[in-house]
């Protein structure tokens, strides 16, 4: 069986599209970046798509694979940080603004995931996620600096020569990646202190975390774009990998409810 690999994702108002027909501008869709489910699907899983709807714990006794994608930023309440900077403006008419019912669901979500032994990939705002989740705290504005990493290229894009990222040997990433990497870059916060159980395994020169796991577990956090690289990035289908491994030595619980025909 190919395994099922629960791709989280964004909800607004169809107004926020331009063209939306205005007779149901105020009603909401459920989406995700279409090139993560394609990217997880050439590397051999079922990729489906998570609204806030689905109940965590519930849909994590179908799914074998996690996938916490990139979007706005993590709300501060949830680490600690300064509550200032949150605009009093609707999430489903802006979906770059503080999106408090999306941090709930991914949130809940990787817990669910990783008590089951679930693998788990969180890419950008999808590590800072993973991070929260277990505890941890963010940089709230990454300044200027010698690495670009709010980078103004346009997707898709292997990045530029100095976004450098070094791994720990070792690691998940070290194996996947290498050494070493170059990679693209859209992202303005970054891991501070790591959750518990949390581990760093990469960072570019400048110090700035790049990529998290938590020893001894399925769970990897990269903090650029694997669905958004030019040239092949193993980090998806190194989630399918796993989840194919874990398919294949844990009968989903959804299974074991079905009546033979």
């Amino acid at each position: 069986m190919r395994p099922l690999i629960g791709i989280t994702g964004r909800r607004f108002q169809l107004s926020v599209l331009n063209g939306a027909d205005p007779r149901y501008g105020d009603r909401c869709i459920d989406t995700s970046m279409s090139d993560f489910a394609t990217r997880i699907a050439e590397a051999g899983g079922l990729p489906v798509h998570l609204s806030y709807d689905t109940d965590a714990p519930a849909v994590c006794d179908w799914l074998s694979g996690v996938v916490i994608t990139g979007g706005q930023d993590v709300h501060p309440g949830r680490w600690g940080g300064d509550t200032s900077v949150v605009r009093d403006i609707d999430p489903r008419t802006n979906p770059m603004v503080h999106d408090a019912e999306r941090d709930a669901y991914e949130i809940a979500l990787v817990r669910a995931a990783i008590e089951r032994g679930i693998p788990v990939l969180g890419v950008c705002r999808g590590l800072q996620v993973l991070n929260v989740a277990l505890g941890g705290t963010l940089v709230p504005h990454l300044p200027d600096g010698p690495v670009s990493h709010l980078s103004a290229e346009i997707a898709p894009t292997d990045g530029t020569v100095d976004h450098l990222v070094t791994f720990t040997p070792g690691s998940i990433a070290a194996d996947l990646f290498g050494k070493d990497a170059t990679t693209n870059s859209w992202h303005h916060q970054a891991v501070d202190r790591c959750g518990v159980g949390v581990v760093v395994t990469g960072r570019t020169d400048d110090g700035v975390v790049e990529s998290i796991e938590v020893p001894g577990r399925p769970v990897l956090g990269v903090q650029w774009h694997p669905e958004w690289m030019k040239s092949n990035d193993p980090a998806l289908t190194w989630v399918v990998e796993q989840a194919v491994r874990r398919l294949a030595s844990h009968e989903p619980a959804g299974q074991e409810q079905r009546s033979p025909q």
